[in-house]
This record gives C-alpha cells, sequence and structure tokens, in this order.
C-alpha cells in the first residue's frame, strides 16, 4: 500500500466521525501533508470499534477474494474498487506497521494476536497525533452556515471552514457508542439520497410459549444448521450456533443469515427459518432411528438414547412440533431435520451489530463525493451497504475510509 503523493499547497480538511472509517480518512489525508481536523461527538473516538473488540477484536479474514467480495450482497459492485484502495491483505501489514501482531483463526477470521482492540487503537491515535491530526472531541455536526460546518460543543455552537469534508457518522446501532443515525434528517434537508437505516447482524422476535422461555432463554442451540429462502426463492443454508432468547433467536448464524430474514419480512411481513437439529446425520438415518422400536422407554429417553436430543434441542421440538406429530415418527424425524419458525421481527436496529441503509451510492462518484456537493465525502457504515460479521464489516469501513481520502486528495489537486 502506497502513500500518496503531498499536497503542494495548504489545505484543510474536516472528518466528521472517529471510528474506523474517519480515522483511516484522516491517516491518508496527513499522510499526503493536509492540516486534518477529527470531529466527534462522543468524549474519545472508537468507543464501537473498542465495544466490538471485547470478545475478540476480529479486524477482517483470510478468504479468498472472490468469496471475501461475495460477502457484500448486492453492493459488491461498489464495495470492490473500495477494496481495491486497501484489500485483507493490505490491511494486515497495516495492524503490523502499528507493532500490533495478527493470525488467522480456525475459522478463517483474522485477529490481533492478544485479540484486544484498545492496543491498537492507542498505536493508531498516538501515529495520527505525531502526523498533526487535531481531535475535537464532544463537537456534534448540526448542519452548515452557508460553507461552514456548524457544531454544537461544550462552550456553545461553532463553525469550521475547510477546503473538503469526509462525513463517516457511522450507521444506526449503538446509539450509546455514537452511531445513532442523526445525521440522516441533516442529509434529508439537504437533498442526500440515504435509505432508511435498518438493523443488521441482528435477532429476531419470535412466539415463543412462557414455558419455553422460562426454561430455555439465554441458551444456545449448538450444532445446528438454519436454511432460508428468500425474497426471490432462492435458498440458503448455513451451520453454526445461536441463541434463544426471550423475544426469539440471534447469534452468529442468525446474523449471517439476517439480511435475507429481515428482507423477506420487510416484504411479507414475516419469514419461517428451518432448524436442522442434527446437521451431521442424513434425513435417512434419523427417521430410522426415530421409529425404532423402543420398547418401554418414553419418546424423551428414547430421542436422547438414539439421536442424542435433550435439553433445549427436545424443548425446542415440544415447543414447535403439535402433539399430534409427536408421536408420528415420520413427521417428528422431518421436524428434526427442518424444523420450521416462524419469525415476525427484527430486534430494534439499537440492540444490532450494524445497520443496513444510508447515503445511496448513486448520488457518489466513484472517489466516494457527493455529487451535488463538491468536496463533501462519505465514508464507513453510513454507506448504503451491509455484510455479515467476521472482519467484513471493518474491513470495508477501513477500506472506504482511505478511499474517501484518497478521492479528497485527487479533488484538492484538480480544483485548488
Amino acid at each position: 500500500m502506497t502513500n500518496p503523493s503531498h499536497i503542494i499547497y495548504p489545505a484543510k480538511v474536516a472528518i466528521i466521525g472517529g471510528g474506523p472509517a474517519g480515522l483511516m480518512a484522516a491517516e491518508t489525508l496527513s499522510l499526503a501533508g493536509i492540516h486534518v481536523d477529527l470531529y466527534d461527538a462522543m468524549p474519545t473516538v472508537g468507543r464501537k470499534f473498542l465495544m466490538a473488540g471485547k470478545g475478540g477484536m476480529n479486524i477482517t479474514h483470510s478468504e479468498a477474494s472472490t468469496p471475501f467480495l461475495s460477502r457484500y450482497g448486492t453492493r459488491q459492485a461498489h464495495i470492490a474498487p473500495l477494496l481495491n484502495a486497501m484489500e485483507p491483505q493490505a490491511l494486515r501489514e497495516w495492524i503490523h506497521a502499528l507493532g500490533i501482531n495478527t493470525f488467522v483463526g480456525s475459522s478463517g477470521r483474522v485477529f490481533p494476536t492478544d485479540m484486544k482492540a484498545a492496543p491498537l487503537l492507542r498505536a493508531w491515535l498516538h501515529r495520527l497525533r505525531e502526523a498533526g491530526v487535531n481531535f475535537h472531541m464532544r463537537h456534534r455536526w448540526i448542519g452548515w452556515d452557508n460553507r461552514k460546518l456548524k457544531f454544537s460543543a461544550p462552550n456553545g455552537e461553532v463553525t469550521y471552514e475547510a477546503d473538503a469534508v469526509v462525513f463517516a457518522l457511522g450507521g444506526g446501532s449503538w446509539a450509546r457508542l455514537g452511531s445513532d443515525g442523526a445525521w440522516v434528517k441533516l442529509f434529508n434537508q439537504y437533498g442526500i439520497a440515504v435509505s432508511a437505516l435498518k438493523p443488521a447482524n441482528c435477532g429476531f422476535n419470535t412466539n415463543w410459549s412462557e414455558h419455553f422461555t422460562s426454561r430455555y432463554a439465554g441458551s444456545p442451540l449448538k450444532t445446528i444448521a438454519v436454511s432460508t429462502i428468500d425474497e426471490h426463492g432462492q435458498s440458503q443454508r448455513k451451520p453454526g450456533e445461536c441463541m434463544v432468547t426471550a423475544h426469539g433467536i440471534e447469534g452468529s448464524l442468525i446474523y449471517a443469515l439476517s439480511a435475507n430474514i429481515r428482507n423477506t419480512i420487510d416484504n411479507y411481513g414475516e419469514a419461517t427459518i428451518y432448524l436442522d437439529l442434527l446437521p451431521d446425520r442424513p434425513l435417512e438415518q434419523v427417521l430410522a432411528d426415530v421409529s425404532h422400536p423402543r420398547g418401554s422407554r418414553s419418546l424423551s429417553s428414547h430421542l436422547q438414547s438414539r439421536l442424542g436430543i435433550k435439553g433445549i434441542k427436545a424443548g425446542i421440538l415440544r415447543e414447535l412440533v403439535s402433539a399430534e406429530d409427536y408421536t408420528n415418527p415420520v413427521k417428528l424425524g422431518n421436524a428434526i431435520k427442518s424444523l420450521p419458525l416462524k419469525l415476525t421481527s427484527a430486534r430494534p436496529i439499537d440492540e444490532a451489530i450494524s445497520s443496513a441503509g444510508g447515503v445511496d451510492f448513486e448520488c457518489l462518484n466513484e472517489q466516494l463525493m457527493i455529487k451535488a456537493l463538491p468536496g463533501v465525502f462519505c465514508a464507513g457504515e453510513m454507506l448504503d451497504w451491509e455484510a455479515p460479521t467476521g472482519g467484513y464489516l471493518l474491513t470495508a469501513c477501513f477500506a472506504s475510509g482511505r478511499s474517501a481520502g484518497l478521492g479528497v486528495i485527487d479533488w484538492l489537486k484538480t480544483n485548488n
């Protein structure tokens, strides 16, 4: 990854938003000798980044470029050029240059060696300050005053005039960490096309009985597979595990399928997913074991003995299979392999790991500048794209921040 050439004249750029995209734009610009002022509404930068790293900082993924790009769904064509500016291996090398080593986990996910986000962020902020980036905390952007940016600050309203600006304000999830989506209303006021923010990588609601939730809410469903049929009639199946909640179901396996589930609910009012409780056993074997004579044993004891179904798997069968079908070996066997679960709505966006929707790519040029507002660029999760967890979210945020920074440099060279 090469550094951009220096700008040979004074230039000032404002970055609004201190997450990965904003920080990467600031670094790209400061390396080009551009004066950078970064504004954020929170007391410190990178709050969502730090929270995401609490369970292990999954920075990117090691899979090949074609399957990697496929994780961005209908926005692959828009994300591809951003990744060209900072593809996953380049991102790893950038982290190494901060003095942080990385490793590839068994699932292909890439982590810092110590699994933590804080050391990476500290090293990065030190480098940005050394490069001259000025940080203005507790400064919330509230609009424009002609060409000047307006901020609500601790000592009242302030303005700042910049040669260019990069907005990296995040999506609509985790409002307490700064990503509250409040910018959408302001962008709409200025005629910038924004698709409604929706929860992504989220859980879903269903109508569990009180009997079931009192016993199993908070329990993991392990070694299962989930199948969905999207709004286009295409099926998708993934193995993994998820979590039963008091309201429904969530977890990594559900997050990976959440875009399809959410879109189906939006179109039809509900979505049905199908749980395979024994993904490693073929249907024929399951039917044979369910139908095997059980003598004096109860059906529950029989399922545990022959198939290892107990605990939450036994409980969810009882919850979702009718009493009549439960005593029918063929219907019960088929339910074990394809148990329908109706989902009625997504959980609130503020509970989601990320959000879909945002600034429409169609109103941006190839360098992420708003066509109707020359010198104004957007980056990160506030753009209209989504991806599953696994390093894909962060990679695109970093890459879009670098792309926006490079776009600003090119624009300044042409227009100043």
